[in-house]
């Protein structure tokens, strides 16, 4: 009764509101579950008990790409651990104090590590908050600001990067063509991607901020973010037992070793699931690639040199390294509990059909002949609406990705084709970015120590501002079909529109 129509998206759409209204995300997605095991079994008491815990729950933690996710976040959470015991990201937080003498070059340093590190947004996500709170901190930036710039240099560079795990997962999705040169082609029309970078570097050089985001920056130049250490430590328990001390030995090298390491085993790993050593090439086999099982395998071989690193340079013993990894756990573990219920409430969804009906909304205006040139313009707009009530970007290129190849027939030389597969990137990408139920946003919530619904609605008024440029873009998009006119028109566009909000009343008066 309640499959394949409106009510499907239902259980989503109650989570993303409570969350947004209470501030609280635990029950939210857990009431948000309940509601879709209730649809499911048509109000039976035991068929919501069996298909909300036994098919949801028990059935995305028996997942093998959901466990390799979690080991991967457990991986990098004990190697955060080891490198603040270690003294190295104090050691960097000193180096960068040292040499970055201004808010805006804290800024820019923050988003340049997060497009150097394009090969997962997780990885992103974990890896440059870690490196880069104590920098921020010290400038005053807010843990808001610093989760907005994780959040915003995680997917949307991975999407616009060939070599990552978003790039694999998008060309898995692609039949009839070669994937990874559809890949490739649709980067300079990735609007949204594209234009939030600009977007985040045309705020830090102008010094401005609007929404809810200028008043959390206004509080950490008052109060600083101290009370995010406290926060964090009464989610993680660490409050209950005695800090253990810093190494006073740590230098800049003991954490610039570990994450340079890991990010030349994680590459080796996707490699070797996409049979690399077996005599694929190096695209292909990325191309191929498990990315889950690649990350697992490149987080324990970098844990281990870790550890033997800092063995061998004396700034941890190995008592030491050992107390940390269980300490490195317990930091995750928010994280892992709101990923469970993510994923959790998204077989609700699949369950009851989401994406179905939402790929025969698509399919229905695709069938009417209606306005093609803008047809690039409205997928974007359907992946926003999908991504954001399911908290899947991948999923969405699930739906809609096959959907417009088999309308263009996977014609490579159909310019518009390109152009709408990049508006299902994009638009994946920008309802991830908007949703509190996403992974991705949860995971720059972590990284950044930051409360996730102060990130969710701080970050809200930023996506939705790039959203609406890169819509007017698409439409733009859709009749010209040429980005070396579009691309540009868009930049120029995004630029103007920051002004624009700088100079309106409303702006100054917030």
């Amino acid at each position: 009764m309640f499959a394949n129509s409106f009510w499907a998206l239902l259980p989503a759409i109650i989570a993303i509101a409570l969350a947004l209204i209470t501030k609280e995300v635990y029950s939210s997605l857990f009431i948000g579950i309940v509601v879709g095991g209730l649809l499911y079994s048509s109000f039976s008491f035991e068929g919501t008990i069996q298909h909300v815990f036994v098919d949801g729950m028990i059935g995305q933690l028996s997942d093998g790409w959901n466990v390799g996710i979690l080991i991967f976040l457990v991986i990098l959470g004990c190697m955060v651990m080891l490198m603040n015991r270690a003294g190295g990201s104090a050691a960097f937080g000193r180096w960068a104090v040292a040499h970055v003498k201004t808010k805006t070059g804290a800024q820019i340093a923050t988003i340049v590590l997060g497009v150097l590190i394009f090969i997962d947004d997780y990885f992103n996500c974990l890896t440059v908050g870690s490196v880069m709170r104590p920098l921020t901190d010290k400038h005053k930036i807010s843990r808001e600001k610093l989760a907005y710039l994780i959040d915003a240099t995680a997917a949307p560079v991975c999407i616009i990067a060939p070599i990552s795990s978003w790039a694999a997962a998008v060309t898995g999705f692609v039949d009839g063509a070669n994937g990874l040169t559809l890949f490739v082609r649709a980067i300079p029309y990735n609007f949204y991607a594209l234009l939030t970078i600009v977007m985040m570097l045309t705020l830090s050089y102008s010094h401005f901020d609007y929404g809810p985001m200028k008043l959390a920056e206004l509080n950490s130049k008052v109060n600083g973010n101290e009370k995010f250490k406290d926060s964090h430590s009464s989610i993680t328990g660490a409050e209950d037992q005695p800090t253990p001390p810093v190494s006073t030995k740590g230098k800049v090298i003991h954490l610039v070793l570990p994450i340079v390491t890991l990010i030349i085993c994680c590459i080796i790993g996707m490699i070797y699931t996409g049979g690399f050593f077996e005599g694929e090439n190096f695209i292909d086999a990325f191309s191929n690639s498990d990315a889950s099982v690649g990350l697992v395998f490149g987080s324990v071989v970098a844990l281990i040199i870790t550890i033997i690193f800092y063995l061998l340079t004396r700034v941890l013993s190995f008592n030491e390294c050992m107390n940390a990894i269980p300490e490195g756990f317990k930091s995750m573990v928010p994280a892992i509990l709101v990923l469970t219920f993510a994923w959790t409430l998204k077989a609700m969804t699949d369950s009851l059909g989401a994406k179905d009906y939402v790929a025969g909304l698509v399919e229905q205006f695709v069938g009417s002949n209606a306005l093609m040139s803008i047809l690039p313009a409205v997928i974007f707009l359907v992946a926003i609406f999908l991504a954001f009530a399911t908290g899947t970007s991948w999923g969405t290129f699930g739906i809609l990705i096959p959907i417009v190849v088999s309308v263009f027939g996977a014609d490579l030389s159909n310019e518009l084709m390109i152009i709408s597969i990049s508006a299902c990137m994009a638009g994946a990408v920008c309802g991830d970015h908007c949703s509190p139920i996403s992974d991705t946003t949860i995971m720059a919530s972590a990284g950044a120590e930051c409360d996730h619904i102060k990130h969710v609605s701080t970050q809200l008024p930023y996506a939705m501002t790039a959203a609406a440029v890169s819509f007017v873009a698409y439409i733009f998009a859709g009749f010209i079909r040429n980005w070396f006119i579009c691309l540009p028109l868009g930049i120029v566009l995004m630029i103007a529109t920051i002004f624009v909000i700088k100079k309106s009343p409303l702006a100054k008066n917030a």
